[in-house]
């Protein structure tokens, strides 16, 4: 079967028990060549992660969780093809980046895709589950954080259709200074 045939692959949430493909995929992901622009982690820092840590990261982003959900690509034979998450983040609480939220809002992270499949329209298809599901989840705007030299990744988030907010979100110890948010409203 050719890559890019839709009806190569199944869309779903992970359940819990499957932390050590969550693992695999992740490490996969830190190792592409755009890692460093990414990932706010190192392929080093995940490899020597704890079993304990994969299996909380898989169920806090399971099918049966509430605040965030872990959408996967899985091909012939169980392979994943493909990833993302989509975290709930709560109107009153404050980001990663240490911002408020402002209103209740979904943040999508973690996208990967196999070298492979990219172009297929694979990362469209996990970008509409991730959005099903939040959206199911009374959210009205949806965000990323990207990179201004990842251009790849820009491109791929237009396609979902995100597009700048224009706000600039610094960044401490990573590549470059900034990032910058990209959004989807309902």
């Amino acid at each position: 079967m050719s890559a890019s045939a839709p009806g190569d692959y199944v869309i779903r949430s992970i359940r819990a028990d499957e932390w050590p493909a969550v693992k695999e995929l992740r490490l996969r992901a830190l190792r592409d060549p755009v890692a460093d622009l990414a990932y706010l982690e190192t392929y080093d820092d995940a490899a020597a992660r704890p079993d304990s840590f994969w299996r909380e990261r898989a169920a806090h982003g399971a099918e049966e969780a509430s605040g965030a959900q872990q959408i996967v690509a899985e091909g012939p034979g169980g392979l994943w093809l493909g990833t993302l998450t989509v975290v709930v983040e709560e109107a009153g609480s404050t980001d990663w980046a240490g911002f408020p939220v402002e209103r209740r809002q979904g943040h999508v992270v973690g996208v990967f895709v196999r070298a492979e499949w990219r172009g297929s329209g694979l990362t469209k298809a996990l970008f509409d589950a991730g959005l099903g599901w939040v959206w199911a989840n009374g959210v009205e705007r949806v965000r990323l954080i990207v990179h201004p030299d990842n251009g790849r990744a820009q491109g791929a988030y237009r396609k979902a259709g995100f597009g700048p907010s224009g706000r600039r979100v610094p960044l401490v110890g990573g590549p470059g200074d900034h990032e910058l948010e990209y959004v989807l409203e309902r």
